[in-house]
């Protein structure tokens, strides 16, 4: 590892590119798309969980890229909701492929992977030019997962790992040793205490159903939710009362474009049934077929019970949900199916399964399986959102980050999102779009305030017209 840490965008592509390289030549190019995505994703949790993402941290990710890939292009809000997708860093299907043919030739491609994954991450987590203690513990998370499947699959040990606690350069405890509970022993000292962390309060039904109301748009959905809502309090009082119910599903399809809300509603639908006492714990688990499906036989069904195992008592959100039976006869998305069938069975009360996707796409996947249509019932159609109810989300996040519109402004920006409703097109998205005007309008904003001399506080809040400019450029 090299002393100094401090390195430009660029030159860390380099760094990057010989590491890779250097494991090509033992391993294969044709890895290259699939390894650059999970050194991505390593990326944005460490930055994330370790402080969060800054814009060099922006102008790290785009650097990584193998020889002869495309460079990506990342805006801080793509980080952002990479971040929030990729809580659960798994080991790539490759990575298991390579580890067990490691097994059987007695070669250590996979093992030499972990130490150039190690030496990658490292370099990403000295971005501000120190290794915090919180950052090697993470590194370390992801080498020893990496490490397990080698040890399982018989690959030998003959290359050293790098130590990614070695390299720490800043002494600050990890943020589990800092939050620690403390107790009290009989002779007055302080320790950690063994048992769980503590969980944060959970909001209650009634903030839950404000939560709900507050929402834009959607009044059919809400509607709907709140029938649901009561239908299940029912139930729940019939039981109680030792009084007979029907079988009813509690699994959903979600139709509609991106950006709908549909994420945010299934979070609300789980804390919502957890608060009435049809669900225990009411976490929601968001996954996508990346989520479910390994890259080899017999590991899409122990990938897909692990996620399965973390939504029990809560909600399991499929989003494209479709593409798992997009790819033929042959494909894992199909195990994956079945898999998910045979829990919804077993576990009918205590975990609810949301499948999303366009309408079109979605029918055909409801239908591509006889037991998949007889075990939900309950459609949900997110429409569009038109121009006044984007121009309120536009609002609202304005509002919540201090920036207020003067009245050009706001005539201009409700122009921009009725021409936005009224020319979508397929690659409309919604809630996605208002947030990337957003983003853009605080850049174009800033730009114009950093030329004043003096900036007042109203300066600093205030949006013009000419703000809204380059949005206005890109909608036309």
């Amino acid at each position: 590892m090299p002393t100094t840490w401090n390195r430009s965008p660029e030159e860390f592509h380099k760094i990057y590119t010989v590491n890779t390289d250097a494991f090509y030549r033992i391993g294969s190019r044709a890895l290259a798309k699939e390894l650059d995505e999970y050194v991505t994703q390593c990326a944005l949790s460490l930055w994330s969980r370790c402080g969060g993402i800054t814009e060099r941290h922006v102008d790290m990710a785009n650097q990584i890229y193998s020889k002869n890939q495309p460079q990506p292009h990342w805006l801080l809000w793509n980080l952002t909701h990479a971040v929030c997708e990729q809580d659960i860093i798994l080991p790539p299907p490759f990575f298991w492929n390579l580890a067990e043919s490691d097994g059987k030739k007695g070669t250590q491609t996979s093992r030499t992977f972990i130490r150039m994954l190690t030496n990658i991450l490292l370099y990403l987590a000295a971005t501000d030019d120190e290794v915090s203690y919180a950052e090697a513990e993470f590194i370390t998370e992801c080498t020893d997962k990496l490490g397990a499947i080698c040890d399982a699959t018989g690959v030998r040990k003959g290359i050293a790992g790098l130590n990614a606690l070695d390299f720490v350069t800043n002494s600050d405890p990890s943020f589990k040793e800092k939050h620690a509970p403390q107790v009290q022993t009989s002779g007055g000292e302080e320790k950690a205490a063994e048992s769980e962390e503590k969980e944060e309060p959970k909001p209650s039904f009634e903030e839950l159903m404000e939560q709900l109301n507050s929402l834009v748009g959607l009044e059919d959905v809400k509607k709907d939710i709140k029938n649901l809502v009561n239908l299940m309090k029912v139930r729940k009082l019939r039981q109680e009362n030792e009084l007979p119910v029907p079988p009813m599903s509690l699994h959903m399809v979600f139709l509609g474009n991106p950006g709908t809300g549909k994420t945010t509603v299934a979070r609300l639908i789980s804390g919502l049934y957890a608060s009435i006492g049809v669900l225990s714990k009411g976490q929601l688990v968001e996954v996508d077929r990346s989520g479910l499906v390994a890259g080899y036989v017999g590991q899409t069904a122990l990938k897909t019970q692990d996620v399965i195992k973390s939504a029990l008592g809560g909600v399991l959100f499929i989003d494209e949900a479709y593409s798992l039976s997009s790819g033929g006869e042959n494909d894992f998305g199909r195990e994956a199916i079945e898999t998910i069938l045979k829990a919804m069975e077993d576990n009918r009360d205590d975990l609810v399964v949301i499948v999303a996707g366009y309408t079109g796409p979605m029918e055909k996947f409801l239908s591509s399986n006889p037991g998949l249509q007889s075990r939900f019932n309950k459609y949900f159609n997110f429409p569009d959102y038109k121009g006044e109810e984007l121009m309120e989300i536009f609002r609202i996040r304005c509002k919540k980050n201090s920036y207020e519109l003067t009245e050009e402004a706001e005539k201009a920006a409700m122009e921009l999102f009725d021409s936005l409703y009224e020319n979508r097109d397929d690659n409309f998205g919604n809630g996605r779009d208002v947030r990337n005007i957003f983003e853009d309008m605080i850049v174009r904003q800033s730009n114009r305030v950093a030329a004043m001399e003096s900036p007042s506080k109203e300066d600093l809040m205030a949006v013009l017209p000419e703000d809204l400019k380059e949005a206005e450029e890109k909608e036309e």
